[in-house]
């Protein structure tokens, strides 16, 4: 099997080198295609206004001036001899759940590779708080991702869907349960804008979020994440509201309108 690993948080991170230690107990065939530099937040952005340009550190280790999926379309079309067996992006240093699958880059490498008829797994690692002096639990993913990922791939998958796996923020001996899981949302107003001022006297905004205290639904990711349990979500990219097609239809099938409705 040959294996295609890729992430948001850039070449050196640690959570990839956790995540080639999981890709080489399931294969000796792994090949890492990361962003040079993190791109965590970059959602599906693709590079489409200054070239790309590829660093090639071993024969199968390279990084890309570029997102992730940038990362996983050069590798699969360029850098790889042929279509990999498996895309695993990650692991995330802090869980993607919730709202978080949308704007996240190590979702986005996964789907890119779903987009190629390749089957892709997302995998993150919570944190008790996100700061640079915690350190994840690294060897929670890397003591449960095998297993799960081996099967994963002993089941047959619809087409369209991605597996977006959360490791809770404990040691693996605290882990007790694995959840399939729903995606999850936040209440509104979590993300938000921090206005500081520069040496110079100018504003700037610092996106961040709040990260209140919030009472999540059963059965989803983020619920997930708070009972310490592996959450595994299987996630697809179709963001029609199909319940709407029929009021929709309703009132614009047919003729385009040309006049306006009255209050």
């Amino acid at each position: 099997m040959r294996i295609l690993l890729t992430n948001d948080d850039g070449i050196e991170a640690e959570g990839l080198a956790c995540l080639e230690r999981i890709a080489r107990t399931l294969s000796d065939d792994v090949w890492i295609v990361a962003p040079h530099e993190e791109q965590s937040g970059k959602g599906r952005g693709i590079t489409l206004t200054e070239p790309l340009r590829v660093n090639r550190f071993a024969e199968k280790r390279f990084s890309v001036t570029g997102t992730p999926t940038d990362c996983v379309v050069l590798a699969v079309n360029d850098l790889m001899p042929d279509k990999p067996d498996l895309v695993l992006s990650g692991v995330n240093r802090g869980h993607n759940v919730g709202e978080d699958c949308s704007y996240s880059g190590t979702v986005a490498g996964a789907l890119q590779g779903m987009a190629f008829g390749i089957r892709s797994i997302a995998l993150s690692q919570s944190l008790e708080r996100f700061h640079d002096e915690v350190t994840a639990h690294w060897e929670t993913a890397e003591a449960y991702a095998p297993p799960i990922i081996s099967r994963l791939l002993a089941e047959s998958w619809q087409a369209g869907v991605v597996m977006n796996l959360n490791f809770p923020a404990r040691a693996p001996d605290e882990v007790k349960e694995v959840e399939v899981t729903t995606q999850g949302f936040r209440q509104i107003g979590e993300m938000h804008a921090v206005k500081r001022t520069d040496l110079r006297g100018r504003d700037y905004y610092w996106m961040s979020f709040r990260g209140e205290k919030q009472d999540h639904a059963p059965g989803t990711d983020l619920r997930a994440m708070d009972d310490g349990k592996i959450s595994v979500t299987p996630l697809h990219i179709d963001l029609t509201h199909r319940s709407s097609i029929h009021d929709l239809k309703g009132v614009l099938g047919g003729a385009p309108p040309k006049a306006l409705v009255a209050e």
